[in-house]
């Protein structure tokens, strides 16, 4: 099967990669009391979800 090149699956798996970043890191904030962490997790948060509004309608 031919790997494809396809814009679509290339934001998708960014997407869900940033997704899986802010659970680990606002995960981590969580259980060290880190703001800086839990700031962090929030930023990957709203760049998954610009990509879902703006890339994906």
């Amino acid at each position: 099967m031919p790997h494809s090149d396809d814009p679509d699956r290339r934001l998708r798996r960014i997407q869900y990669g940033l997704l899986l970043l802010m659970a680990a890191l606002g995960t981590a904030g969580v259980l060290i009391e880190s703001m800086w962490l839990l700031g962090l997790a929030a930023w990957a948060l709203i760049a998954a979800g610009l990509i879902e509004m703006i890339y994906r309608p």
